[in-house]
């Protein structure tokens, strides 16, 4: 793509943004600022800046642009804000938060994949991201407690030690996907005596998976699939937030 043809398309993403409920220009900024077209495999670069998710390998994918503001704005993390973030995949979304708060803590449980997003972290010099292989479950103790936790795949229960890591007064950002019920995005606060959760609307996501993969996992999900040939299929993709459920109760 030409310098031209992203900049329209940028703009036009931008716009959709704003249209859907994204009213943070902070979040606006950050997500203009950092090229998506680096974060996506050469077979989808002419989508790069459309409203949809796209595969990474992995059986993982690059959410769509409106899940990562959403997301974003919801976490409300500010300049001297230290954020965790549970599932690096592209990098995109620890790129994005990079822009808006001091450090950025990433874990992802696929070497492949983390190995690819540090390169881009180097080329974009964003040198206010720590990557690390790792379980997400887990957390990141050593640097803990963090003011803000964003988790991109979705748990069946709110992980308690990712909780035990949230600094008082912190937020964590993630999707829950509790048994017999639909998956939904939800704020967790810590206050003095009590999380408080608050729901943000449905999505859907891959599971949040404990432990890092076996080489079985590794190699067979190393496969392409349909996904990579025509494009994500049906399965789980981070970013198709429920219509009409953004708006100004995320800010």
């Amino acid at each position: 793509m030409s310098r031209t043809s992203i900049a329209a398309r940028k703009i036009r993403l931008i716009m959709e943004l704003r249209r859907a409920g994204i009213a943070e220009t902070g979040v606006l900024s950050a997500i203009e600022r950092i090229p998506r077209e680096a974060f996506v495999p050469p077979l989808f670069q002419d989508q790069a800046y459309e409203n949809r998710a796209l595969p990474i390998g992995h059986g993982q994918t690059l959410s769509q642009p409106q899940v990562v503001a959403v997301m974003t704005q919801a976490l409300q993390a500010g300049r001297r804000s230290k954020v965790l973030e549970i599932g690096t995949g592209s990098g995109y979304q620890a790129a994005v938060l990079s822009r808006l708060c001091r450090r950025v803590y990433t874990i992802e449980r696929y070497r492949e994949l983390l190995q690819i997003a540090e390169q881009r972290f180097a080329e974009l010099r964003l040198h206010n991201i720590t990557a690390r292989l790792g379980d997400g479950h887990k957390g990141w103790p050593a640097q803990a407690p963090f003011e803000r936790i964003i988790v991109t795949a979705a748990a069946a229960e709110v992980p308690g030690e990712l909780v035990d890591q949230l600094a008082p007064g912190g937020i964590m950002v993630l999707p829950l996907g509790r048994p017999g019920r639909e998956q939904e995005l939800v704020r967790l606060r810590r206050l003095d005596t009590q999380v408080v959760e608050e729901p943000l609307g449905g999505v859907r996501f891959v599971p949040l998976v404990a432990g890092l993969p076996t080489e079985a996992e590794v190699s067979a999900a190393a496969q392409p699939g349909p996904g990579l040939e025509s494009g994500p299929g049906p399965g789980p993709e981070p970013g198709l937030v429920a219509t009409g459920r953004g708006g100004s109760s995320l800010a």
